[in-house]
């Protein structure tokens, strides 16, 4: 079976959590135990979140003040990098000596007119309080956003429409290669007015991106990991319930929080609903479960009604 399994941030840095190398390199760790446990027999692919590692760069390079910041699509690239190198290591250490592995630099076009442009949403960097956010938001120009009961730096989340890497993950894949693609959404790319290729700032939703990898991979089974075991309804009230099993269709009908849980159900829908096949929202420790077909929310087409757990 070809698995694409998308890492949300928390798999990488809980929240809260200083963002050191040894802190995410422990919880990288923890999540590759679990994704260990499906690899033998099946083609992995790995995609993964990248928000407080790019937010992090970006301010480590505003604190250098002799040449200008980097922009998003460099750091985007550069945490590919960093975070494939560790999932690589982690994962290398777990399964048999022979299992090669490959991180791919994935460039992503996005739609210059998207209107994501003119209403950032999606969340970077570390959390602040209110006022250290206003204050940043003052002296950097920055747009900020609550999140939860603090606040974060938000930039532009544009749709992706195409991974120009399709094809070289896909002789990977024909190898036996475990692939770790897409990292962050992958890199934000758009057709400049000469026609040339060239990067924007911007953060592409990673459960977005990853339904489009997982489409383009033509892979059997989508697997949105997060830190909860599966999408609920009325969460955090004492009515709420775990979905166990939807049609994207019933989903629609619900309503997810639009920060957290609405990208996955969107994700999860849009790869159930243009391939027919299965995306599975759960957590990663559910991983053999959800791989088996019992874990997680499933969400199918082939689904009648919503069923809980």
């Amino acid at each position: 079976m070809r698995i694409v399994v998308a890492l949300g941030g928390n798999a990488l840095l809980r929240r809260g959590e200083p963002m050191t190398a040894d802190n995410q390199r422990e919880n990288i760790r923890i999540a590759t135990e679990q994704i260990a446990k499906v690899a033998p027999g099946n083609e992995l692919v790995i995609a993964h979140g990248n928000g407080p590692q790019v937010g992090l760069l970006a301010l480590q390079g505003a604190a250098y003040k002799a040449t200008s910041p980097y922009p998003l699509d460099v750091l985007g690239a550069e945490t590919e990098g960093m975070i494939g190198y560790m999932i690589e290591q982690e994962l290398g250490n777990l399964l048999p000596f022979e299992v090669p592995f490959a991180t791919l630099l994935t460039q992503v076009e996005v739609d210059p007119k998207d209107p994501a442009f003119k209403n950032p949403t999606k969340p970077i960097g570390p959390v602040y309080s209110k006022e250290e956010a206003e204050a940043l938001a003052a002296e950097k120009g920055w747009s900020i956003a609550p999140d939860g009961d603090k606040f974060r730096r938000v930039v532009p989340s544009p749709r992706p429409k195409q991974i120009f890497e399709i094809r070289p993950a896909k002789w990977l894949l024909e190898k036996g290669a475990v692939v770790i693609c897409a990292g962050g959404g992958g890199i934000p790319t758009m057709y400049g007015e000469d026609g040339k290729l060239q990067g924007v700032e911007a953060v592409i939703d990673k459960d977005l991106c990853s339904a489009l990898l997982a489409e383009q991979l033509e892979a059997d089974l989508l697997v949105i990991a997060t830190d909860v075991e599966a999408a609920f309804i009325d969460w955090g009230k004492p009515t709420q319930k775990a979905i166990a099993e939807a049609s994207p269709d019933e989903l629609d009908k619900l309503g997810f929080a639009a920060g957290s849980m609405g990208p996955k159900v969107l994700a999860a829908s849009e790869f159930a609903r243009n391939t027919g096949k299965t995306a599975v929202i759960g957590s990663l420790a559910q991983i053999d479960a959800i791989v088996q077909g019992v874990g997680g929310t499933r969400v199918s087409t082939d689904s009648k009604e919503v069923r809980y757990h």
